[in-house]
């Protein structure tokens, strides 16, 4: 299968507005993620090296369990309501919400208050990332280069928020969120009507639906988790200095970000056997040299974007439940490093 299944080649006009748009969201991806887990260090970080009434490790995975699973639920709806830049207000607030509580759930120090703070922050995180999926394909259309330049940034907002994590830092990423947040919705309210899904009108995609729809999406799913895995063996273990630990974050998001050109030029059929071929040779070297390590996970964070083109391919014009679909194929990965 070519990349030729022609999602930024049926005709639609796409002005360069969409992809400042996309930038946007990226960008927001990037502040998001980091204010997570900069949140969610300076929440448990007075805890970690003393007893408590409650479990730190129950704390993340409360948090990723809601951030990841609760994301089909979400897109689902994402799909339903006309006005998404609701759901954008929506996980700002929330998220402000979260950093605002912070302090005095650290000074209580109890555990309904901790919980407290991240199922904010686990909300907010998936409302956030089915709108920026869904406005991705609202905006560009299934473009392979604009999927994978989204979904990449995340990856080193985490990184970046693991090194530099602080109550300045909380601070400066919610202004920059709430002021970014704004802008994009001041600039597309006038295009609100105007924004259903670029896909969804495409006669070049019709709707892939029943046993077979349902058979594809979980395959998709499982290649995921599967990827999801990799990655994790990728990233675990070793040196984890701050540099090596901002290595692996933008080569991660590099592998994203990547990955959507890669496919656009060879196709996606060999694009995903290079890729495959060569995450198979560095795993198969069974090599912890930081630069294997950082081929692989390269390689293997390349077929981000071919995933989730294919999701909205099968699912078209309902491109929230697909990204929702493969974030919580993702929670796997997560476990395997608790």
């Amino acid at each position: 299968m070519e990349y030729g299944v022609k999602s930024v080649k049926s005709g639609v006009s796409i002005s360069g507005r969409g992809y400042g748009m996309v930038g946007i969201c990226s960008v927001l991806h990037f502040l998001v993620d980091g204010l997570c887990l900069c949140c969610a260090y300076l929440l448990t970080a007075p805890f970690c090296l003393q007893s408590s009434s409650f479990n730190v490790l129950e704390i993340f995975l409360t948090y990723n369990i809601l951030a990841f699973l609760t994301q089909p639920l979400t897109g689902w709806v994402a799909d339903r309501i006309s006005q998404k830049h609701w759901l954008l207000i929506g996980a700002v607030v929330l998220l402000s919400l979260a950093v605002l509580l912070t302090p005095f759930a650290i000074s209580s120090g109890t555990a309904p208050a901790m919980f407290a703070v991240v199922i904010l922050l686990g909300i907010g995180n998936s409302l956030f990332h089915v709108w920026g999926g869904k406005q991705v394909v609202m905006k560009v259309g299934n473009d392979i280069r604009a999927l994978g330049v989204f979904v990449s940034t995340g990856a080193f907002g985490l990184a970046v928020a693991t090194v530099l994590f602080s109550w300045t830092c909380l601070y400066i990423i919610l202004l920059a969120i709430i002021l970014l947040a704004t802008t994009y919705v001041l600039m597309d309210l006038p295009h609100t009507n105007q924004c259903t899904s670029r896909l969804e009108h495409s006669k070049h995609h019709p709707p892939q639906g029943g046993m077979w729809g349902a058979i594809a999406i979980a395959a998709i799913a499982a290649f995921v988790m599967f990827r999801s895995y990799i990655g994790t063996e990728f990233s675990i273990g070793g040196d984890k200095s701050n540099a090596v630990i901002l290595a692996i974050g933008f080569t991660s998001m590099l592998g994203k970000m990547a990955g959507g050109w890669i496919s656009r030029w060879l196709g996606i059929v060999r694009a995903l056997i290079v890729m495959l071929v060569v995450v198979l040779i560095c795993m198969l070297t069974g090599s912890k040299d930081l630069v294997v390590v950082l081929l692989g996970l390269f390689m293997i964070n390349c077929t981000m974007p071919i995933t989730l083109y294919l999701a909205n391919y099968v699912l078209p014009g309902r491109e929230g439940l697909a990204f929702g679909i493969l974030a919580a194929a993702l929670m796997p990965g997560y476990l395997l490093t608790i």
